[in-house]
């Protein structure tokens, strides 16, 4: 028997819902409210900043991510600022700071490895997809037959993350490698289809994909989906692509995400003059 939707739940997911916040998101906020008040063994509008600064210590003694940290943070805020109009507390409810890591990148000998070490089919063609187009997981996964626009060689990404749609250039080669699994694989709607064609494939697999694919090429870095995007934006810009383009591409709101690939583009870096080399120095001869 399935258990009752409390008013309490039911209102917080209307205010999302309101608020266009997409499944996914409102997902991860309902399940973090809930964590947090079965913490505590109460109804979470009876928690106050004391619990939460409490239940805040406690995720880090657990290890939690950073990211999965601030979902925490970003579900209690809006519980609190939203759903129950407690305005002054949100503000009292803080973020962690987000650690500066570069982003893993891998050279195009490495990708190659990587792809051919990928024995399915779909898998394999998924996760070209998702290097060829610099597609986040979410995205790949939910790609529809009709995104792909092989007349006007566009990708179309449908709400991806924000809720934004934006379009991809379609890869003449990745085309062919599209067009090659469609004749195998034969998918109806979604592209990369999951068990029954009803739905698309869970993002858990590619990313159990990746894990195998790199123990079998023997790759010395992690990999991931997301490892294939950095190298699309990373491989972009050490071809000379305007930085602006990129941004639009992987669908960036912020410029400065965007430009935390310059520190990674090996030929922009290796290429870039020393103010040292324009100085005219004295040749010293012996003393």
């Amino acid at each position: 028997m399935t258990k009752p939707i409390s008013p309490l739940r039911r209102r917080m997911i209307e205010d999302m819902h309101l608020r266009n916040l997409s499944p996914v998101t409102q997902r991860c906020y309902v399940h973090a409210v809930a964590q947090f008040a079965r913490h505590f063994n109460h109804p979470p509008d009876r928690l106050g900043l004391p619990e939460i600064r409490a239940y805040q210590i406690h995720l880090t003694t657990t290890g939690i991510s950073w990211a999965g940290f601030n979902v925490a943070v970003c579900a209690l805020r809006f519980f609190y600022g939203v759903t129950l109009g407690r305005t002054a507390m949100v503000e009292r409810i803080p973020y962690a700071r987000k650690p500066r890591r570069l982003p893993v990148i891998l050279s195009p000998d490495e990708l190659a490895r990587f792809f051919s070490a990928v024995p399915n089919l779909k898998h394999r063609t998924a996760l070209i997809t998702a290097y060829a187009a610099g597609l986040r997981v979410s995205e790949v996964v939910r790609l529809k037959l009709a995104d792909i626009d092989s007349s006007r060689m566009l990708i179309r990404v449908d709400q991806g993350k924000g809720g934004r749609d934006r379009y991809i250039m379609l890869s003449p080669q990745l085309l062919v490698v599209l067009r090659a699994y469609w004749w195998e694989a034969r998918p109806v709607h979604w592209l990369f289809p999951g068990e029954g064609e009803s739905r698309p494939l869970d993002p858990s697999v590619l990313q159990g994909a990746c894990r195998t694919a790199r123990a079998a090429a023997k790759l010395g870095k992690p990999v991931t989906v997301h490892t294939l995007r950095h190298s699309f934006a990373t491989h972009l810009l050490e071809a000379g692509t305007d930085i602006r383009i990129i941004q639009v591409l992987l669908g960036h709101r912020d410029l400065s995400t965007t430009a935390r690939y310059t520190q990674v583009a090996a030929t922009t870096i290796g290429n870039t003059m020393s103010p040292f080399d324009r100085l005219k120095l004295e040749q010293a001869g012996p003393a």
